[in-house]
């Protein structure tokens, strides 16, 4: 090698023998690193610090919870006290903030226990409610799952007319018979439209399975189980 390529070698970085010898064989590993790839060259990145996995840690915890709170995925505070209804009223201001302004009918299930609180509130089906999509086995998969012993059907509808759908109260006396054949009895079906709700056991469409008109008082304790 002349003493210009020799030159041009030095300034682009190519190592000498002696610089090479020093610095290892290729493949060799250096302390402290670990290798990315599997080819015969690669490429050696420093173990991260204890502080630096610290601190993005910290940082991905607090990106999920600022996540959590805007999309409110999880509820991150303490449980909520158990809440309990007792007439129509109580679930429509439950549930009617959520489902009024939705673009689409949903079908909700709320499981109560034998003191009316709710265990759980379950989505059933989003699009258009009639009996002949929706599966009763659907409308009672939570509860058998949670041990309740009644049901109430909540429904929206989008149009902000309240008035119950001959489809609404058929599929509300299916699921009674339904639900004798389990042991949970279905309480009602409230249809919420904006801010107003309408209840099918007040309206007087619907009677839960083994009550007699005289224990069916619209407007006092509709939700009350037999």
């Amino acid at each position: 090698m002349s003493d210009a390529e020799d030159n041009t070698a030095q300034e682009w970085g190519t190592p000498d023998p002696v610089d090479r010898r020093r610095r290892g064989t290729r493949g060799s590993r250096v302390p402290g690193t670990r290798p990315i790839g599997d080819g015969p060259r690669q490429t050696y990145l420093l173990t991260p610090e204890p502080d630096d996995l610290l601190r993005l840690a910290r940082e991905t915890l607090a990106l999920l919870r600022d996540l959590a709170l805007h999309y409110e995925v999880a509820r991150l505070g303490p449980p909520q006290p158990e809440r309990r209804v007792t007439n129509p009223g109580d679930l429509a201001a439950y549930l009617g903030p959520e489902l009024r302004d939705l673009a689409q009918e949903q079908l909700r299930v709320v499981q109560l226990d034998t003191k009316h609180h709710i265990l759980s509130t379950s989505l059933v089906y989003q699009g258009g409610v009639n009996a002949a999509v929706i599966t009763m086995a659907d409308c009672f998969r939570e509860a058998v799952r949670t041990g309740a012993v009644a049901i109430i059907l909540v429904h929206n509808h989008p149009s902000f007319d309240c008035t119950p759908s001959p489809e609404d109260v058929q599929m509300t006396n299916e699921a009674a018979r339904a639900g004798a054949i389990l042991g949970i009895a279905v309480l009602d079906h409230l249809v919420i439209g904006g801010d107003r709700h309408v209840s099918l056991r007040e309206q007087g469409l619907y009677r839960p399975l083994g009550r007699s008109p005289d224990h069916d008082t619209s407007g006092v304790d509709t939700t009350a189980a037999g």
